[in-house]
């Protein structure tokens, strides 16, 4: 179920509607499943794949070896498939099918909501641009922020 944009706010229509959401489709079918918190797991899970990639690049950028340089590719490879699912995940799930405007009480609500999905976005295409890890210490920070849209709060 997507929540307000942040836990310190009451819940949006968008999480007052609850089970009225399941006939929207996440695979533009629509098909009317969702699964908000397994898509939030999943994108933690590709970025700390993302984070992993770098450092074993980073560890394996001074050899000089075949193997090593074949490891490097494979970890290049890996972090861009991670970074293009998150990319993914966020546009044509999130954004597409359960980001609208009639879903919120405010436009400011909408706006917040934008921009935070927008700078998870941005941060995903900036860890495939480079192998500091510190680009995926911007993604776990956007991860978190759109998280709490798709996760009950306690």
């Amino acid at each position: 179920m997507l929540l307000s944009v942040t836990r310190r706010r009451a819940p949006t229509a968008l999480a007052r509607a609850g089970p009225a959401l399941l006939v929207r489709g996440h695979c533009q079918v629509p098909c009317g499943i969702f699964d908000d918190p397994a898509r939030v797991a999943a994108m933690k899970e590709d970025a700390a794949t993302i984070r992993k990639s770098m450092v074993q690049i980073g560890e394996l950028a001074g050899k000089g070896d075949a193997l090593s340089f074949n490891q490097a590719t494979r970890w290049v490879m890996t972090k861009e498939a991670h970074a293009g699912s998150l990319m993914t995940t966020l546009g044509e799930y999130m954004l597409a099918q359960r980001v609208k405007r009639e879903l919120f009480d405010q436009d400011e609500e909408y706006v917040e909501a934008l921009k935070a999905h927008h700078a998870a976005l941005q941060a995903a295409m900036k860890t495939k641009q480079v192998v500091d890890v510190a680009a995926c210490d911007a993604l776990d920070t956007a991860i978190e922020k759109v998280a709490p849209m798709y996760l009950k709060q306690a």
